[in-house]
């Protein structure tokens, strides 16, 4: 079987490359499709074929509007290129540029869509323009019983949903964390919810936090908030410093306000065996509620979400049942068991 995986603007590679292999792995001919990834080094490719066919230019630029410019323009020659590919599955991870791509994308094979985000914000208010994508695609892939049912109910017909769960990105570390470090990892975005973790642990006695992520906002202000109660390792950092913080985290805190499907960073969290403190957005609770990997509360409520910290740390009890919930989590949540799945997916499409 060939498979085609397509994620143009690279927004997800190490979930693309994960897939990649362990669909390889499971005995099919993969190829993914993306661009070069702007933030560091990625994955080599391991049983399958990569190539960067999109924005050749634009993704050796800095951001700025000169490079949205550019990228608006080489758009439609990576989607020729698309055109010409004759897989027996199209897997589209993300859509580059979905304004354009409601005219671009005429695909003559079986289509599978994974909705990683529901509906994207940036263009979530394009109701027709996501209808016209959706009824292009033979499936829709989402990670969680709520993103399925969200996108039924903005018409996405049920026989066309299908519930992939999103793997735990699985790693070992030697943990050495202090029994007071709260951990907010991933890029810094409005909707991430960052003051809500300064919030929550400030409002804890003793509580630390550790940001680490690329920030897309201002944060001189909320450092200034959470003063000597928190330490901040910004930028892109590499693996070895993702390690570092992981095996330095408690528990890690994920405040969302909008509507995901699941956070890769919540996958990356469980995956090193640290419990998380989620709100109730999209599926983030189910992942920790499903296998008791944490604690769930309501959006918006730092209160509680201050609460489940504070017992977290308090009781060691609960935090190793929360941690044997991590590891619970990461045991089932394998890339085996979600390249099966794909697997299974695609053949009901040939």
């Amino acid at each position: 079987m060939r498979v085609l995986l397509v994620d143009p603007p690279a927004y997800t590679p190490p979930y693309d490359r994960s897939l990649a292999a362990a669909l390889a792995h499971a005995g099919a001919d993969v190829e993914l499709v993306t661009s070069r990834f702007r933030f560091g080094a990625v994955a080599r490719p391991q049983g399958y074929v990569a190539r960067e066919w999109f924005y050749p230019l634009s993704s050796r630029m800095g951001s700025s509007r000169a490079r949205l410019a550019v990228k608006a323009l080489e758009h439609p020659f990576g989607m020729c290129q698309l055109a010409a590919h004759r897989p027996d599955v199209l897997h589209m991870q993300w859509f580059g540029a979905p304004e354009a791509d409601r005219w671009l994308f005429r695909p003559r094979v079986p289509v599978v869509f994974t909705a990683h985000d529901i509906i994207p914000r940036r263009t979530a208010a394009r109701v027709g323009l996501w209808r016209t994508v959706f009824a292009r695609c033979d499936r829709v892939v989402v990670h969680s019983l709520r993103g399925r049912d969200s996108l039924a109910s903005f018409g996405v017909p049920e026989e066309r949903l299908r519930v992939i769960p999103h793997p735990a990105f699985r790693s070992e570390v030697n943990r050495r964390d202090d029994g007071r470090t709260a951990l907010a990892l991933g890029l810094i975005r409005p909707y991430k919810g960052t003051e809500d973790s300064v919030e929550a642990v400030l409002k804890v006695d003793g509580a630390r936090l550790l940001v680490v992520g690329d920030p897309r906002v201002p944060l001189d202000g909320l450092q200034a908030t959470a003063g000597d109660r928190a330490e901040w390792r910004l930028g892109f950092l590499p693996d070895r410093e993702i390690g570092r913080a992981l095996s330095e985290a408690t528990v890690a805190l994920f405040p969302y306000r909008s509507e995901i499907d699941v956070s890769g960073a919540l996958l990356q969290v469980i995956g090193a065996g640290v419990p998380a403190i989620v709100y109730d957005i999209g599926g983030l609770g189910e992942v920790v509620g499903t296998f008791g990997a944490g604690a769930v509360v309501e959006p918006g409520d730092v209160g509680g979400m201050a609460l489940a910290l504070e017992q977290l740390l308090a009781n060691p009890n609960a935090l190793e049942a929360a941690r044997r919930g991590a590891e619970a989590a990461r045991a089932e949540l394998t890339w085996k068991a979600s390249a099966t799945a794909h697997l299974e997916l695609y053949r009901e499409l040939l």
